[in-house]
């Protein structure tokens, strides 16, 4: 990654209030950029939108991309250079009990901020990012999915998110590329970091029980995802982008940015480093009940973005693991948070410089 590229540079961001977000929302303005960014409140009380003072430093739209002219207006005013679009319903569970209000943010969501792309002249690059759930998951033990395979999903978050792959290939060759507008789709899943308070997420469920010295409920426990540290994928996000402005339309296509293969691990796993980390001797069980599907298997293929990106992930799991645990304590301990959130991103960004993890 260009620290230099990033000096000055006008992005707009859907979505900064939420946790991906409000942590790409203090990478760009520790890198110097003039960010705007458009979402709806924070999705959770506490959240780190709040904690770590994350407006502070920018200019942040609260709004609904469902309201066209709003997002329009937004945009132009803004004048970005890059847009990045994360605004999302982002959970599989919550998308079987609300699935009309996230096909609307996911798909017609998207469809209003391509629409807002189109008429703002200023606009060089254009980022979706979308997920790893967006493929026709199979679930084969030892398959990870390339960019070029079948959309798919089984639950309506992942189909929304396949949705908005087609959406965002329409847009591209029915209008954007035609205005020299660069246009890609980023799939990453299974984000991990401080600051993430989601219901029905391991990560913050486990966090939570921890707190309160309860036993964890794990609902799967044997269920393999590519886990990784939230920064490793917005490390991909700002690269892809620097390709897409310079290089054009040779990279706008979609791609992926997961761990390593040894990183794709069972859930237990992750709870049983967790627990480590935290000490106290805590412990789970597994939670019996009836539970909506939810993939058992599922990796990424990330050697298109290591051949033609020069991106790799830099952080093994147990950091990424131990950051986050040292991440809640703080919180527990009332610290500065958004110090902590650009002390974090500064260690990582020197380990994206020595590979160290």
């Amino acid at each position: 990654m260009n620290v230099e590229f990033w000096k000055n540079k006008r992005v707009f961001l859907t979505g900064h209030t939420g946790f991906k977000g409000s942590w790409l929302s203090l990478w760009l303005q520790s890198l110097g950029c003039e960010v705007t960014g458009y979402a709806l409140t924070p999705p959770t009380v506490p959240n780190l939108y709040e904690v770590a003072d994350v407006a502070q430093g920018m200019t942040s739209i609260i709004a609904n991309i469902l309201d066209l002219p709003k997002l329009q207006t937004s945009m132009q005013t803004a004048r970005p250079d890059i847009v990045i679009h994360m605004a999302a319903q982002p959970l599989v569970r919550q998308s079987y009990a609300e699935p009309v209000e996230t096909y609307a943010t996911n798909v017609m969501g998207t469809v209003h901020v391509l629409e807002s792309v189109r008429t703002t002249p200023s606009v060089k690059v254009v980022i979706v990012v979308t997920t790893d759930k967006c493929y026709e998951n199979k679930e084969e033990m030892h398959r990870a999915y390339h960019e070029n395979e079948p959309m798919g999903g089984h639950d309506p978050y992942s189909s929304s998110k396949a949705c908005a792959e087609l959406i965002t290939a329409a847009y591209r060759k029915s209008f954007l590329e035609e205005q020299g507008i660069a246009v890609a789709t980023a799939r990453a899943g299974n984000v991990i970091g401080g600051g993430d308070w989601a219901a029905n997420r391991l990560v913050p469920d486990v966090l939570k029980a921890f707190e309160r010295n309860e036993v964890v409920q794990i609902r799967n426990p044997q269920s393999i995802r590519p886990w990784q540290h939230v920064l490793e994928p917005l490390s991909g996000y700002l690269t892809l982008a620097e390709y897409l402005y310079s290089c054009g339309s040779g990279y706008s296509e979609g791609w992926n940015f997961g761990p390593h293969d040894e990183h794709a691990c069972p859930v237990n796993w992750i709870v049983e480093q967790l627990a480590f980390s935290w000490g106290n001797g805590v412990t789970w069980l597994l939670d019996s009940g009836q539970h909506p599907h939810e993939a058992n298997y599922l990796k990424l293929d990330i050697s298109k973005a290591k051949a033609r990106l020069g991106w790799t992930p830099c952080w093994s799991l147990e950091t990424a693991l131990k950051n986050i645990t040292d991440w809640h304590r703080a919180w527990l301990c009332q610290e500065d948070m958004k110090k902590l959130c650009l002390q974090q991103i500064l260690q990582y960004s020197i380990s994206m410089q020595t590979k160290v993890p």
